[in-house]
C-alpha cells in the first residue's frame, strides 16, 4: 500500500518545499502529493488555505511553482508524484503550458478541483492525463458515477465527516467500488491521522492513503517529521 505525503508546494518558499520532499523520500514515503496553491482554495480547510495564501504572498508566479515541482521531480525520480490544483489555477497558467509541463516532468496523475463542468476533464483525460475522483463515504451516485467514467485513481474519504454517521465500513465502500467495475487505484485519506488509521486502511483494501496535517505541522522539527512518517510506512 503506498504512503502519499501532502506537500504544501511553496510554503513558506518553494525552496523549503524542496527540502522537505527530500525528507520525505528520505523517511519512505512512495509518493508526494503536490499542490499548486491555489488563489481562491474554497475547498480546503482553514489550515491547509491559510498555508496557500502565505506560500502567495512570498511568490504569486506559478512559472515558479512548476519549476519547483520540476527539481523535485528530477532529484526523486523514484517517486510517483499527484498534483492538485483548482481548475482556476490551471486556466491561469494556461491549458497547453500546463499539459506541455505534465509531458516533459512525466507528471500523469492529477487532483483536479474546483471544476466550474467536466469540459477539462474530458480534455486532460484525452490528452492522457490521469484525473482522479473524489468519493464521499457516503457513496453519492453522482460521485461514484464520475469515478466511473474517469481515467485516474479514486480519492475515497476514509470517514464519515464529523457529526456524520454512515451504516458500514471503509471495506464495504471499497467492495462496492469494485464491484461497479471500477479496477483503478482506490486511495484514502481524509480521516488518515494515526499509525492506527493507516492499518484500518490497508484492511479495508486501499491502495494507498494520503497523509496530511499530521506531517504538515511537523516541518519546523525534521526527527519527528522522518519518524512519523516511517511509523505511517511501517503500517503500509
Amino acid at each position: 500500500m503506498e504512503l502519499i505525503c501532502y506537500l504544501s508546494n511553496g510554503y513558506p518558499t518553494i525552496a523549503e518545499s524542496i527540502v522537505i520532499a527530500d525528507i520525505y523520500a528520505q523517511a519512505g514515503c512512495d509518493a508526494i502529493e503536490v499542490d499548486f496553491p491555489g488563489r481562491n482554495p474554497y475547498l480546503e480547510s482553514e489550515y491547509i488555505a491559510g498555508r496557500m495564501a502565505r506560500a502567495l504572498e512570498n511568490c504569486g508566479d506559478y512559472d515558479a511553482y512548476m519549476e519547483g515541482i520540476a527539481k523535485i521531480k528530477a532529484k526523486q525520480p523514484a517517486l510517483h508524484f499527484i498534483q492538485l490544483l483548482y481548475e482556476d489555477t490551471l486556466r491561469e497558467i494556461g491549458y497547453e503550458r500546463f499539459l506541455e509541463f505534465c509531458e516533459k516532468n512525466e507528471l500523469r496523475d492529477l487532483i483536479l478541483v474546483g471544476q466550474k463542468d467536466d469540459h477539462i476533464n474530458k480534455r486532460l483525460m484525452k490528452d492522457a492525463i490521469r484525473v482522479s475522483c473524489y468519493v464521499r463515504f457516503e457513496l453519492k451516485h453522482e460521485e461514484v458515477e464520475q469515478a466511473k467514467n474517469s481515467n485516474g485513481f479514486v480519492y475515497m474519504q476514509a470517514k464519515p465527516a464529523a457529526g456524520k454517521t454512515n451504516e458500514g465500513s471503509l471495506k464495504d465502500r471499497i467492495a462496492y467500488l469494485r464491484r461497479q467495475g471500477i479496477s483503478r487505484p482506490v486511495y484514502c485519506g481524509v480521516g488518515i491521522h494515526s499509525p492506527e488509521d493507516v492499518t484500518m486502511a490497508k484492511e479495508a483494501g486501499a491502495d494507498g492513503i494520503f497523509v496530511g496535517s499530521s506531517i504538515l505541522k511537523l516541518h519546523h522539527d525534521h526527527d519527528a517529521l522522518i519518524r512519523t512518517i516511517r511509523d505511517f510506512k511501517a503500517r503500509c
